[in-house]
């Protein structure tokens, strides 16, 4: 779905990610890779073939769109180095977009393995008037793009069934992505007046 903001476009791609047009930038938060392999190591049921399913849906991602840049709004990694750090090396490796990495509270593996990979890191970052965070901010004539929050709704049927999906989140001066990582969980939000919700489905997003 592509939605303006100011006069800039941007498009909301079910995945959860969003595309700059302008920048020809691929926006992404809370992939938190290596989640998996953390579960796994105290014994959660996650199947080790469900390690390849961040790295496969980035695949498809960025075949589809073809950036210039990609940039991770924070929680990259969801703890410390584990076996999927070589798994992100060797993605890292056959990627020809520059990627920058916004810190996030997660991203606690040192600053110089992201380096040594050519990745920038970054606190946050202003483009033109949109800033770039992970946690969401409220400043002063700018627009803020962020993750952490990992936000979702509750969406009702006719009858009394129910379903909760990941989630676009806009406010007045705000658009907080859902989490693009499997196994990421939601905070399910209560939407404000003048707030505009864009769910997410399997193929399509949706405005609520």
């Amino acid at each position: 779905m592509e939605i303006t903001i100011g006069d800039t476009l941007f498009t909301l791609h079910p995945s959860g990610a969003v595309y700059w047009k302008d920048q020809n930038m691929l926006l992404i938060a809370d992939v938190h890779l290596g989640k998996i392999s953390h579960f796994r190591k105290f014994g959660s049921a996650i199947p080790q073939k469900a390690i390849n399913t961040n790295f496969e849906r980035l695949n498809k991602l960025v075949s589809y769109f073809n950036p210039d840049k990609i940039c991770f709004l924070g929680d990259l990694f969801h703890s410390t180095l584990n076996n999927e750090w070589g798994l992100f090396e060797v993605w890292v490796k056959n990627q020809s977009s520059a990627i920058i990495l916004i810190k996030g509270n997660h991203d606690i593996i040192s600053p110089e393995k992201f380096s040594e990979l050519g990745i920038q890191m970054e606190r946050e970052l202003l483009l033109n008037q949109f800033l770039l965070t992970h946690h969401p901010e409220i400043r002063e004539g700018v627009f803020n793009i962020s993750g952490h929050i990992h936000p979702g709704i509750k969406v009702r049927g006719v009858g009394r069934q129910s379903l909760s999906v990941p989630c676009f989140h806009k406010q007045l001066n705000q658009l907080t992505l859902p989490a693009f990582g499997a196994f990421t969980g939601k905070f399910l939000i209560t939407p404000k007046i003048g707030d505009a919700i864009y769910a997410t489905a399997a193929d399509e997003v949706i405005k609520i």
